[in-house]
């Protein structure tokens, strides 16, 4: 063939020695085909450099062979690791993503829901900003739902497991000898601060111990970090250890404190800094998230959880792929996370 020329698919079938027909049936994985049949017409379209016509391969299939990822994250700060996990999956399953933004507006949510339904995408995963159970899309297609769960049980949901990640922070604390143990968490109304906060307490529990003082919260920044320490350990003067004479929440006696985020956690390391004391030597330090731009950052580093984002949005894609082919999930599966062990537990950072 000439330089440049356009390759078709007669042009495989005839090095290959087949049928037009044959060269659709191998190249796309129908038909009752020979397995060599189906490696001599792959390796006859490799060495033509033959790129088969998408727009004919969707007709025949009646497919788009494109996914739509609807974000209603305006930052990313959680919703971006989903999403690159997710199109890692879609691109090993020969599928294109459209990704659409809707910033917390359901109004633009909406726009971009029928946008993605006039483009015939074959299926759709939706994600978010928190962990919040959210109302379900109305498609006519397969839909799964990656960090923020639909409210409705017959959809398929791919959410972090946070009570696994804080029997696993629980395990490793007690493994280092603390026993007295204070909660900070962020918004109380919240899913991710209350089950945190009850795992974390059911665990104390079952090993005969009691948290240490009635949980905090408060909003998700360093600055109620900073001010929960002062609650926590009491009036500036006092500290851990037994010396304290009692915060608001009468949890002075302490030696280690569980924030509910890496960015609760670092404003409680620079917060127990300036009163003069060492994590995690007298007061061990747990995040979670393992948002790195905070749990790296803070002095020290943080002993945190990793939520496997990426992973999570890769295992949504996968639901989504079986769902296209027939095979749809159902239900809420919650995806193990790792811990991240570094010097406000173990010192040394």
């Amino acid at each position: 063939m000439e330089r440049g020329s356009v390759v078709r698919i007669t042009d495989v079938a005839a090095l290959a020695g087949v049928a037009p027909s044959t060269v659709s049936k191998a190249l796309n994985g129908n038909g009752s085909l020979r397995e060599s049949t189906r490696a001599r017409v792959r390796e006859a379209a490799e060495r033509l450099g033959f790129v088969p016509d998408a727009s004919a391969r969707s007709l025949s299939a009646r497919r788009s062979f494109t996914v739509g990822l609807l974000s209603t994250d305006s930052a990313g700060r959680f919703s971006l690791p989903v999403v690159l996990g997710a199109e890692n999956a879609l691109v090993g399953g020969e599928l294109s993503a459209l990704l659409a933004t809707a910033r917390h507006d359901p109004v633009r949510e909406q726009h971009h829901v029928r946008a993605l339904v006039a483009r015939r995408v074959d299926g759709i995963i939706v994600t978010g900003r928190t962990t919040e159970p959210r109302e379900p899309i109305r498609v006519p297609m397969p839909v799964v739902y990656a960090f923020a769960p639909s409210t409705d049980p017959d959809d398929a949901s791919v959410v972090p497991d946070d009570a696994a990640g804080m029997r696993l922070l629980v395990d490793h604390l007690v493994e280092r000898g603390r026993r007295r143990i204070a909660y900070v968490g962020g918004r109380a109304e919240q899913a991710a601060s209350l089950v945190r906060h009850d795992t974390l307490v059911a665990e104390l529990g079952s090993r005969g111990l009691q948290l240490a003082g009635p949980p905090l919260y408060g909003d998700w920044s360093e600055q109620w970090g900073r001010r929960a320490v002062d609650l926590v350990l009491g009036p500036a003067g006092g500290s851990a250890g037994g010396r304290s004479e009692g915060g608001a929440g009468g949890a002075g006696d302490v030696d280690a404190i569980v924030f509910a985020s890496d960015q609760l956690a670092r404003g409680g390391c620079d917060r127990l800094r300036e009163r003069g004391l060492r994590v995690p030597d007298e007061v061990a330090v747990t995040g979670y998230d393992d948002w790195e731009v905070m749990s790296l950052a803070s002095r020290p580093p943080l002993t945190t959880v990793d939520m496997q984002l990426e992973r999570l949005g890769q295992r949504a894609a996968e639901l989504l792929i079986a769902a296209i082919e027939g095979e749809p999930a159902r239900g809420v599966e919650r995806l193990a996370p790792r811990l991240v062990v570094r010097a406000s537990t173990l010192g040394d950072g």
